[in-house]
């Protein structure tokens, strides 16, 4: 039996990675202003033009797929040979995504395994990436299903925001928790747990902020095999410096596989805005996983 694997466009998976590897990617879409763009595809949507128009107070909306653009994108991987598809997406707590591909799963011509991830970004395309080592090695749909979602479980989201206003104006955190944050100008903490948006720490300055991201990161670690990775919007120096802290910090927990750089793409990045910087750290699978 041959499988497919799909996930959608906020996975930050590399164009190259994901012709490599087989991933189909599905495009979540962002409304800038009054144009609308499928991400990862149209150019008017980077993480750059998101920013500009966070900061300039540009309206700047985004929307799952629909249904029938993933079953699309199911029915062309079963015209290209596959007999049953893997789909791994970003939480269902965060964006109705999982909720399209549960639809179109019900209407696909071959069996289809829906994983929610509980996860975002960068920890959304671990997920991906180990479900495709489990294909590439021979495993089953189940198996790579397994392997995503345990993947993904165990690993550690933790980020941080100039301002919660972006997060309470698209929905994905409370409005007293946001203006608790802009009463007291702090630098909030921010972690994903079980699929939603929780507030870790508060401190008071972007420097502090990503030192204790720092900690916490080495924290998450521990003793395992872990891969890392740092991202960012609008925030480069910021995230390189994380990045290369981490890098000499962790290296016994690398093995000299590299820090992951990345921007976040335009649509979490519509979400969290401008100088938010994230670190994920997800051990390993081992040999038994």
């Amino acid at each position: 039996m041959s499988t497919a694997l799909v996930t959608d466009s906020t996975a930050t998976l590399p164009h190259e990675v994901c012709e490599q590897r087989g991933i189909v990617v599905v495009p979540l879409r962002v409304v800038i202003g009054a144009k609308s763009y499928d991400e990862g595809v149209d150019r008017g949507a980077t993480p750059k033009t998101v920013a500009e128009a966070l900061s300039e107070w540009v309206p700047v909306s985004t929307s799952r797929p629909t249904p029938a653009a993933i079953l699309e994108a199911y029915e062309k991987a079963v015209a290209d040979g596959a007999t049953e598809i893997v789909s791994v997406h970003l939480s269902s707590q965060m964006s109705g995504t999982y909720e399209s591909a549960q639809l179109a799963a019900a209407e696909a011509s071959v069996p289809v395994t829906v994983v929610d991830s509980k996860q975002l970004g960068v920890a959304t395309g671990f997920s991906v990436l180990t479900a495709a080592d489990v294909l590439a090695a021979g495993g089953s749909a189940a198996d790579a299903a397994a392997a995503a979602r345990a993947r993904a479980d165990a690993t550690t989201s933790l980020f941080y925001v100039d301002t919660l206003e972006h997060l309470r104006r698209g929905g994905r955190i409370g409005a007293a928790a946001a203006l608790l944050g802009s009463a007291l100008s702090v630098k909030p903490l921010l972690k994903l747990e079980d699929g939603r948006i929780g507030t870790l720490e508060k401190v008071r300055t972007s420097g502090r902020a990503l030192s204790r991201l720092e900690e916490l990161a080495v924290a998450a670690a521990g003793s395992e095999q872990v891969d890392v990775a740092v991202a960012h919007l609008a925030n480069s120096e910021r995230a390189d410096l994380l990045a290369a802290n981490l890098r000499a910090r962790l290296a016994d927990n690398l093995d000299d596989r590299h820090v992951v750089v990345c921007e976040v793409g335009a649509v979490i990045g519509a979400h969290v805005g401008p100088g938010m910087v994230a670190v994920v750290v997800a051990p390993r699978p081992t040999s038994g996983d």
